[in-house]
């Protein structure tokens, strides 16, 4: 969890808005250090996490959780955390065993045609079982759902916009009808041709901006590669001034560390302007 994020999105674990769909983004870097920080955040949150982890294994996330100071071992042994391992389901729809049941979730995998139903299913049937007691009686708190990465789903053959209609309809579950919270990282391809944006990630990353409340997009530096500075994150947040959409946008720099990130407002680092 990283403590200067925090500060810059005016949250902390005792005390975070709810109803919030936060949609992270990068272009030519990797943003999966925001995934890390949410994934911390929230169960140091005693919040309920379904965590669709599509890019990677349980063990990596599990071994960078220990790092931030949580175990996602034990949070899915309390039934804090509920975990769908992507790469590991997707095998057995793919490749098919005697001992190892099909992943109901990802049978879209046999016709990505389809749309993603069996995926929503999943999610809402973890969601609506967020109230449910820990071994010590007290309840969860809202429900979070977390995905690594919707991207994923289009090189798997899914249409845009039938990953546009998951979104939006865990959207009106998670955050309107629970009153929860939802993070979701894609990758855009900025060198995508145009004419085949309305099928790839522009097309999805433009969709998913529509849906979000608040939009972290994470990018290299235009200046090129720095040693002391990773990148810069753009952070844009959709308020409401009466009936009117109001837009405000802050820009930061960071720096990731093996524990952590650093983040500074544009131009006050000293090894960047």
């Amino acid at each position: 969890m990283f403590t200067e994020l925090n500060s810059i999105l005016n949250t902390s674990p005792d005390s975070f808005s709810r109803g919030e769909y936060i949609l992270v983004s990068e272009t030519h870097t990797d943003a999966s250090f925001l995934i890390h920080h949410f994934l911390s955040f929230y169960l140091r949150s005693r919040c309920r996490v379904c965590f669709l982890g599509l890019a990677q294994s349980f063990c990596h996330y599990s071994v960078v959780g220990q790092r931030l100071g949580v175990s996602l071992t034990q949070a899915k042994e309390k039934g804090q955390l509920v975990f769908l391992e992507g790469l590991k389901e997707s095998l057995s729809v793919l490749i098919p065993q005697e001992n190892i049941p099909e992943s109901e979730a990802m049978n879209f995998l046999r016709n990505p045609s389809v749309g993603l139903k069996s995926l929503y299913e999943f999610v809402y049937s973890s969601v609506m079982d967020s109230g449910c007691m820990e071994e010590g009686g007290e309840e969860w708190g809202p429900p979070v759902l977390l995905v690594d990465d919707l991207s994923v789903l289009l090189s798997l053959g899914v249409h845009v916009g039938a990953v546009l209609d998951f979104s939006h309809y865990c959207r009106a579950a998670v955050c309107s009808k629970l009153q929860g919270n939802m993070v979701m990282l894609v990758r855009c391809n900025a060198e995508e041709e145009e004419d085949e944006a309305d099928e790839g990630s522009k097309a999805l990353l433009r969709g998913l901006t529509h849906q979000c409340s608040l939009n972290l997009h994470v990018q290299g530096l235009p200046t090129g590669y720095c040693k002391d500075i990773h990148g810069q994150m753009e952070v844009c947040w959709k308020r409401r001034q009466g009936d009117v959409p109001h837009l405000q946008t802050n820009l930061f720099q960071y720096k990731v560390h093996d524990k952590g990130a650093s983040f500074f407002a544009r131009g006050m680092s000293s090894a960047v302007l």
